[in-house]
């Protein structure tokens, strides 16, 4: 890992701009202790909903309008049924599953088709919406749960959008039962694709990102929780996916060759490192 030596009394390992919303620029700024990057300013709680109210925040839609979201919504489709056969071969039973972060309720409409007994979290009220056309029901927080426990939890590209890390941490011990299975996606900004757009990647998103993590973040996160770390997995099209996006924000062009070859290059390279450019944990809860 390059760890950033300017002599300050914080490292800013890269300066951001918000190409969705707001325009606005944020500073990464690098956590020795934690291996890890963090967006500031980080936004007040209050105002950090109005960093998602934009029709490109895709997650919150289902949107096919343009040749980019029809890539993602069919590589969303090919993914969610990988997820759930990584999911059922860790954990068998289909027993109750917690998607946090549901989003539109893909990944839970597709697990329950596969007999699992869901359950959703979504602050974001459209995305609830559609979630609930889908016939899967979203709880807005997870007060809701407060005296439930389950089998498997989620968190698809949600742990960097995590306001308190500690908190939330605390929350998955609560609601997870003993050897329940715990998933946490997240991008890696120590991939090839992230290195090579540095602050024109699209997966720092700041200031809706307020985390980023290397592989090594997730060793000292966890080290003194209930979670045991048991085995990681590639998330392989989102190197595609990042780059393609990565490139508009860098030159202001779709280039779907360009960004073709660098997602190809940084997934090539992750088979010798392991630093693709998304990676999903996986956890065991041991007490």
């Amino acid at each position: 890992m390059k760890i950033p030596t300017k002599k300050m009394d914080k490292s800013v390992y890269l300066i951001c701009k918000d190409h969705t919303v707001s325009g606005e620029k944020f500073e990464l700024i690098f956590n020795s202790e934690k291996e890890m990057l963090v967006t500031s300013p980080k936004p007040d709680l209050e105002i950090l909903p109005e960093y998602y109210k934009s029709e490109a925040y895709i997650s919150h839609t289902d949107s096919k309008k343009s040749f980019t979201d029809k890539i993602y919504q069919q590589v969303k489709k090919i993914m969610l049924l990988k997820k759930l056969k990584w999911i059922e071969k860790k954990h068998p039973e289909k027993g109750r599953l917690l998607d946090i972060g549901a989003g539109t309720g893909e990944f839970l409409f597709e697990a329950k088709k596969r007999g699992w007994k869901v359950n959703g979290i979504e602050p974001d009220e459209k995305a609830r919406k559609l979630a609930f056309d889908k016939g899967i029901k979203l709880a807005e927080n997870s007060r809701h749960f407060k005296s439930e426990k389950f089998d498997v939890i989620s968190l698809w590209h949600v742990f960097e959008h995590v306001y308190d890390i500690k908190t939330q941490i605390i929350e998955l011990e609560h609601l997870l039962k003993k050897e329940g299975l715990l998933i946490i996606a997240v991008p890696n900004f120590q991939s090839y694709d992230a290195k090579y757009y540095r602050e024109f990647w699209a997966a720092y998103d700041v200031p809706r990102h307020l985390s980023h993590f290397s592989r090594n973040s997730f060793k000292h996160l966890f080290s003194r929780t209930e979670f045991k770390l048991i085995d990681f997995k590639p998330l392989i099209f989102d190197s595609y996916y990042v780059s393609l996006l990565s490139e508009k924000y860098k030159t202001g062009r779709t280039n779907f060759l360009k960004a073709g070859y660098i997602g190809f290059k940084s997934n090539l390279k992750a088979k010798f490192n392991s630093e693709y450019s998304s990676i999903t944990y996986f956890f065991r809860k041991t007490d």
